[in-house]
């Protein structure tokens, strides 16, 4: 019988868990320092579009990196 597994192995499915949540944390420090230090419940849409609008025109950042 042959078996083939097409899905990543489990310890490339944690180490790209893990990688993914690594930037999702690197972008809220961001977006919090950005804001001097503020808590993002305190924030609403203008704080968001603003920090996205510095990204695009300061830091260059590409479309697909803000979304």
């Amino acid at each position: 019988m042959s078996y083939t597994n097409t899905s990543p192995k489990l310890l490339d499915q944690v180490r790209d868990r893990i990688r993914t949540e690594t930037q999702y944390a690197q972008w809220i420090k961001r977006f919090i320092l950005f804001h001097g230090t503020r808590h993002p419940q305190e924030m609403r849409g203008t704080e968001t579009e603003a920090f996205l609008t510095h990204l695009a025109v300061v830091g260059k950042v590409s479309a697909s990196t803000q979304n």
